[in-house]
Order: C-alpha cells, then structure tokens, then sequence
C-alpha cells in the first residue's frame, strides 16, 4: 500500500512538469512571433526612410541629370525650342495705400479774432479761384482798426502841413530851430503810426486793394470779407451765418483734387527697389476696371518700428475726379521702368517641389538646369539668375521630358 501511493506521486510530479514545459515552449514561440513581426515593421520602416531619404538627396542632386529619348520617344513628343531673348516685362512691388490730399493744394479758412458770420458766399461742392469771396465776418476788432487808420492818416496830414510851414519859417529866418526840428519828428512818428495801422489791417485779412478802398471811402465799419487763398473745390463749411467764431474754429475747407497723394505701406525688404520718379498703376474698389497712373514723389525716412515698414508717396493726377481722399487703393510700382529683361516663355518652365528649372538641348541629350524666376507678363517669366541670352530652352514637350526624368529617378531609387 505504501509503496502504490509512493509510484502515484511520482507519476504527477512528471505530469506537472510535462504541462509547465509545454507553457513555456508556448510562450517563447509566441514571443518569438511577435518579436519577428516587430522587426519585420521595423526593417520596412527603415526601408521607408531611406528609400524617401534618397529621393530627397536625388531630387537635390538632380539639376546635374539629364534626359535621353529615343528615336520614336522624339517622333511622339514633336520637342520645340526657343532662344532665351530680352523682352520688356514690368517688375513690380505690389502694396496697399491710402489716397490724402495734398498738403501744398488744400486750405482751411479761419479767422485770427473773434468775429460773427455775416454771410456765407458759397456752399459746398462750389469752385473758387484764388480771390474769390468766401464769407463776410462783423469783428469788433476791425472796426477798431479801421478808426485807428483814419485816426493815423489824419494825424500824418496834420503833421506834414506843420512840418511844411516850421520849414518856410525856418528857411526865411522867422521860425526857430527846435520848432522845426520837433515838427520833423512828429512828421516821422505820423508816418510810423500811419504804417502800423495799416500793417494792423492787413493782419486781420484786408489786401492792399482793400486798404486803398478804405482810405478812399472813410467808412468806418466793422465788416471783413475772406477771399479764397488757392483755387480748388469747397469741400466743407463749419458755420451758420450769425455764429460766433474765434482762432480756434475752422469755417471752410478746400481743396484742388485734380492732383491728389496716395501713400502706400512698403516693407523694409523692398525698400531698396525703391527710386522717386518710378512710374506706379493704382487701382480703387470704386473702379475695377480702371487703372490710376502716377510717380513716386516721396520716400519715407524713418522706418516703423511697429510694422517695419516705410511710407511711400505717389502723386497721381485726377482730372475726372474720380478718386476720392480716404479711399483705399492697391499700388504696383513699376521698377525697372521700360528697360527689357532677360525673359523664358511659361511653357518652358517646369516646377518640382517649389523649384522651377527648364531643359537644356545638349547633344542627344536634355540637360535640366534650374533657374530663378521674377515678374511674369504675357507669358513670358523674368530670369533672375540661371540662363543666358540665346540659350536654347525646350518649350513644347518640357513636361513630358520632366515625367521621363521622375520615372528615371523613381526606377533608380527602387534598385537601390
């Protein structure tokens, strides 16, 4: 009896062996699996990076490539050249402005002195010459001055007949030396007051026509007209008649707007394309389908801090009137003027990954070179640096030879 319970135990020892060697040999060919499958990701993940890791140091490499077609691939794809020429392409600056009026050609009309409208001349929208009536003040002030002349002509009138009469006296020996010398002097104080007044008149507004008007009419009376400085359009008025105003108030603005400024935001990268006298296209919203011509006329001098940018002025003519101050426009300046550029036709130029380049006829083969574009107008791109005048570029089948080219580097790229 003891020795069958001895043999049964025995017996489960090696059965529980047997199951947990059986776990284990599980376990280790299920990690080996997944250890595989890792790998395997892991080695196509590698594969990935160098086969696009290649790619990219071809693609870089590439402008040293060419193509070669065969006799039937040159029948099929009809390949047509063109001489790289000079053309007249416009390069431009584009930004935005704002269109003001011209300092030189605008006017505010105020009046020095406290004064109350009389009458109102003109309205708004009015054209005045320079001269022109504009408003009628009444001025405490200018009643004043005006006696205040008379008062010094008088006095001068009186002067000069003592001064007249102490000379005779003095010339036949009847009249005194210091009489005459005092009637000279007060002639002399006679004639400054006379000058001052009148310099007082001219202050307030009045011309000389309107002084030698007063001095013949005797009128004393406190009215003043103001005439228009410039000739131009009135384009605001301020007063009613019978308002008071003073220095502080502005009455009437105007302006001549066939000449107008439209100042433009340039930033600090273009500054140096920049010359007065450029020519400048300027379109408004109002009329899309009309372009504005105009000159640069002033360079800023002082950078923004803010927007580094700088202030560029163009002055353009306006003679329908049709552009307004504090409209928005939109500014081309011309840079290189009417001087033709090296230029290549658009069909001949290719673009790969935001670099353009072209085809080269050499020999049998096709040799792409890149280039540098600028402006393009009429279909032609500006060459900034890449090709030379009368350089052959292809132009009808560029882009067949540029899939050939891709095809070749794919194919090179899966070999390696």
């Amino acid at each position: 009896m003891k020795r069958k319970i001895i043999i049964s135990l025995m017996i489960l020892v090696v059965l529980a062996f047997d199951i947990s060697c059986k776990k284990s040999r599980d376990r280790n060919e299920a990690v080996g699996k997944i250890e595989k499958v890792e790998g395997t990701i892991a080695a196509d993940q590698i594969k990935t990076h160098q086969i696009g890791g290649r790619q990219g140091r071809r693609w870089q490499l590439v402008e040293s490539k060419s193509v070669k077609l065969s006799e039937r691939e040159k029948e099929a794809l009809k390949i047509e050249t063109t001489p790289v020429s000079y053309r007249n392409i416009q390069t431009r600056v584009t930004a935005n402005g704002k269109i003001i009026p011209p300092n030189n050609r605008m006017c505010v009309v105020s009046y020095a002195f406290p004064a109350r409208v009389s009458k109102i001349i003109v309205k708004v929208g009015d054209w005045v010459n320079k001269g022109s009536p504009l408003i009628v003040l009444q001025s405490e002030e200018v009643g004043k001055s005006r006696a205040e002349f008379f008062r010094a002509r008088a006095d001068l009138e009186l002067a000069q007949a003592n001064f007249e009469r102490q000379k005779r006296l003095f010339e036949r020996g009847a009249g005194a030396q210091k009489d005459y010398l005092a009637a000279e002097a007060e002639l002399k104080m006679a004639r400054a007051n006379l000058e001052a007044g009148e310099k007082k008149l001219h202050l307030l507004g009045f011309s000389e026509e309107d002084v030698k008007q007063i001095a013949e009419t005797h009128q004393i009376n406190p009215i003043i007209t103001l005439y228009s400085p410039i000739r131009g359009k009135v384009v605001g008025n301020k007063v009613v008649p019978g308002e008071m105003v003073d220095q502080a108030k502005d009455m009437m603005t105007i302006l001549d707007p066939r000449i107008l400024w439209v100042d433009a935001e340039i930033f600090e990268k273009d500054i140096s394309k920049i010359r007065l006298g450029q020519n400048v296209e300027i379109n408004v919203p109002a009329y899309p389908e009309k372009t504005f011509l105009g000159k640069v006329s002033y360079i800023g001098d002082v950078l923004k801090d803010e927007t580094r940018t700088i202030t560029v002025r163009t002055e353009v003519e306006n003679p329908d009137l049709k552009l307004k101050p504090g409209m928005f426009a939109t500014l081309k300046i011309n840079l290189n003027g009417d001087r033709p550029v090296l230029a290549v036709p658009e069909d001949a130029v290719c673009d790969q990954q935001g670099e353009k380049f072209v085809f080269i006829p050499k020999g049998e083969d096709f040799e792409l070179r890149k280039v540098v574009l600028g402006a393009k107008q009429d279909s032609y791109y500006e060459v900034v640096r890449g090709l030379k005048e009368g350089e052959l570029v292809v132009t009808t089948g560029s882009f067949q030879l540029k899939s050939k080219l891709l095809e070749e580097i794919l194919k090179e790229a899966i070999h390696e």
